[in-house]
């Protein structure tokens, strides 16, 4: 799934690119991708582009009626810029927005779940729509406050990834940050001391922003499928760890998989089966 990362470098680069564009038309081929019906989709046609913005792992494309469209992407959606109009055969688009010049902005998905998801309402009330309110605090660019990642007895990793806690990251940057601050995921919020506290916010914020600006020096448009990250634990199961040369561990799950260093984070200690092992302090 694009985290907050992902989402924030997409949004710079299609803001810069799509301000002042003029909409010739838009439809929704994928059936069940459109969340509202009020004001219609193709009703865009005309309008003109006044910029796209990041919400959480969500993406926001406003338009200078007033208009704006809340895309949220979910596993396996992109938001992607084309010199030229998809084609009888396309069959991964999901929203067409086709645009002055040939030009086309395109949510796309591929496999077959087809989870991505827009709602086109009056821009004033994004903050209040059910996807939006219930999220946390922005985890990037203002330092987290402690509070939020000490008053709950909840694991680390999951705390990190719950966006009514903190809005953004997701399973890839809670491994990262997690890996960077030298903390075990299962560790509980609650245990945390002062300056374990202190160095998860540092590494929040730290994790996050280098990986922006690693996006923001290696990207442009068009975007590729799939961008190079700038990992060192998350997906390396197997391999050495960057900093102490032990090799990286992994905890499966059903649908995703955590990493992490059991030298640096837990003590030396590995969780074979998350089913039969205990929770690591």
């Amino acid at each position: 799934m694009p985290e907050l990362p992902e989402v924030e470098i997409t949004a710079r680069l299609l803001d810069r690119e799509l301000a002042g564009a003029e909409v010739e038309s838009a439809l929704a081929p994928g059936i069940n991708v459109m969340k509202s019906f009020k004001p219609p989709l193709d009703g865009l046609a005309g309008d003109r582009i006044a910029g796209v913005r990041r919400r959480g792992k969500m993406l926001i494309v406003a338009f200078d009626s007033g208009l704006a469209l809340l895309i949220h992407l979910m596993s396996a959606g992109k938001l992607q810029l084309y010199g030229k109009r998809a084609g009888p055969k396309d069959r991964s688009s999901r929203v067409l927005i086709r645009l002055d010049g040939d030009r086309e902005l395109r949510v796309r998905e591929t496999g077959t779940r087809q989870r991505a998801w827009a709602k086109l309402m009056p821009a004033e009330e994004i903050e209040a729509d059910e996807a939006v309110a219930k999220l946390g605090p922005e985890a990037w660019p203002e330092l987290v406050p402690t509070e939020l990642v000490t008053t709950t007895d909840r694991p680390l990793y999951s705390l990190l990834r719950d966006q009514r806690t903190l809005t953004g990251i997701g399973r890839t940057w809670a491994d990262e940050i997690l890996w960077t601050a030298r903390i075990s995921p299962f560790k509980r919020a609650a245990d945390l001391d002062p300056d374990e506290a202190g160095i998860l916010v540092a590494a929040i914020h730290d994790r996050l922003g280098s990986a922006i600006g690693f996006y923001e020096s290696e990207l442009e448009l068009p975007l590729p499928d799939k961008p190079p990250k700038p990992l060192e634990v998350h997906g390396r199961e197997g391999e050495a760890c960057p900093r102490c040369g032990a090799k990286i561990h992994a905890v499966h799950y059903s649908e995703y998989v955590l990493c992490y260093c059991p030298e640096e984070q837990t003590g030396g200690q590995t969780l074979k089966d998350r089913r039969l092992s205990r929770l690591l302090k």
